[in-house]
C-alpha cells in the first residue's frame, strides 16, 4: 500500500504542476513546494533542534498559533519551524513572527522527506487538526520523535473507521499523543485501539477571546458603520454573493462590508460590477468620505477580525460550497452569524 500511496502522492504533484499553468494559486504550491528545501537549508541552523508545527491553511494556523505563542512565553528560546500546505495560509503569515522559519511543506514522497530530515533536526512535531502524511509521520515515528496531533476531529466517513482503510489507520499510531475536540472523536479513535487520546477542545476558542481582547481599532471601518445597520460579509464565495449583491443592491436602509475569500483583482472587479449602490474599497478611501458610500469592500488581508467589531449582523461565507469558514471571530462580538448549508463539519 505505500508503494501505492507513493504514486498517489507523485500524481498529485504532476497534477498540479499542471494546473499551476492555469491557476496563481496552484503555482504558488507548486512553485513553493519545489523550493522549500532550499529554502530550508539556507534557514535553518544545523546545530539547532526545531519544535515543527504544521498546519494545511490559515484556520488551522489560528488553531495552532494559541500555542506556539503560549510555548515562546514558556521556553523564549525556542526555536520554531512553521510549515503550511495551502497557500492561503502560506502567503498570509509567511512573516509571521511567532516562527524562526516558514515555508511550504515538499511535497510527501521519500526523497523529499529524507532530505526535510537531514536538514532541520526536529526535536517534536505538532500537526494541527489533520493533514495525515504517511512518509513524513512514519519517518518521524521511525526517530522517536514525539508527535502531537491537536484540536483534532474525527467522523465515521473517513478512511481510517473502514474496513479497507487499513494503511491509514497504522498512520494515526505515530503520534504520542492525540488532542481531539468531542468526545465522538475519542471514541472513534477507541475504536480502533487508540486510546493515547484526550478531549481538549478546539484551540480557536482560545485565539478569538485573545482577538478580542486585544483587537485593533480601524478608523475608517468605524466612520463607514456610525449610525448605520450594518451587514459583515466574511470570506465570501461567488455563490454566496449572488444572494448578498442582491439583497444589498434592494435594501436601502443597509450598509454593507464585504470581505471576499479571494482578494485577487478579478473578483474585487466582479463584485463592483454587481453593486448598484456606491461603494468604496478600502486601500482607496479615507476616513471623511467613507461615510458617503454604501458598500465597504475589504481588499486587504489580515483585519477582518476586527471588522467583525462594527457590525450588526455577520454573515460567512462558504456553505454554498466547501463549508463555511472561521464563524468564532464573528460570534465572538455576540452578533448574529448567517451562513449557508454546508456546516455539518464545521
Amino acid at each position: 500500500m505505500q508503494y501505492f500511496y507513493n504514486i498517489a502522492i507523485r500524481l498529485y504533484g504532476f497534477i498540479i504542476g499542471i494546473v499551476a499553468l492555469f491557476s496563481p494559486k496552484a503555482k504558488k504550491r507548486h512553485i513553493g513546494g519545489r523550493f522549500a528545501l532550499r529554502y530550508l537549508k539556507k534557514k535553518i541552523n544545523p546545530q539547532t533542534s526545531y519544535i515543527w508545527f504544521h498546519a494545511a491553511s490559515l484556520g488551522e494556523f489560528e488553531q495552532g498559533r494559541p500555542l506556539m505563542e503560549a510555548l515562546r512565553k514558556k521556553e523564549p528560546n525556542a526555536k520554531i519551524l512553521l510549515t503550511f500546505f495551502s497557500p492561503s495560509g502560506f502567503e498570509i503569515r509567511r512573516n509571521y513572527e511567532g516562527a524562526d522559519a516558514i515555508c511550504y511543506l515538499p511535497l510527501d514522497v521519500p526523497e523529499n522527506v529524507s532530505r526535510f530530515f537531514e536538514i532541520v533536526n526536529i526535536k517534536c512535531a505538532v500537526f494541527i487538526k489533520y493533514e495525515f502524511w504517511a512518509n513524513y509521520l512514519n519517518m518521524l515515528h521511525s526517530r522517536n520523535i514525539p508527535t502531537y496531533l491537536v484540536s483534532g476531529i474525527f467522523s465515521e466517513k473517513q478512511i481510517f473507521f473502514r474496513s479497507y482503510g487499513g494503511f491509514f489507520r497504522n498512520i494515526l499510531f505515530c503520534f504520542m499523543h492525540l488532542f481531539v475536540q468531542d468526545e465522538n472523536s475519542k471514541k472513534l479513535l477507541a475504536s480502533i485501539g487508540l486510546t493515547n487520546v484526550d478531549v481538549a477542545g478546539d484551540t480557536r476558542f482560545d485565539r478569538v477571546m485573545e482577538i478580542v481582547s486585544c483587537t485593533q481599532k480601524l478608523p475608517i471601518v468605524e466612520a463607514f458603520a456610525r449610525d448605520a445597520q450594518v451587514l459583515v460579509v466574511g470570506s465570501s464565495w461567488e455563490s454566496d454573493e449572488e444572494l448578498l449583491l442582491r439583497y444589498i443592491n434592494n435594501n436601502k436602509e443597509k450598509k454593507m462590508i464585504i470581505a471576499p475569500h479571494e482578494i485577487s483583482t478579478h473578483r474585487i472587479n466582479d463584485i463592483c460590477s454587481k453593486l448598484r449602490r456606491t461603494f468604496a474599497l478600502y486601500t482607496e478611501i479615507d476616513v471623511n468620505n467613507v461615510c458617503n458610500v454604501d458598500c465597504l469592500i475589504i481588499n486587504i488581508v489580515g483585519i477582518l477580525s476586527s471588522v467583525y467589531q462594527y457590525g450588526q449582523v455577520a454573515y460567512i461565507g462558504g456553505g454554498f460550497g466547501v463549508g463555511i469558514h472561521n464563524t468564532l471571530e464573528a460570534a465572538t462580538w455576540g452578533i448574529p452569524v448567517v451562513f449557508g448549508p454546508n456546516y455539518h463539519k464545521f
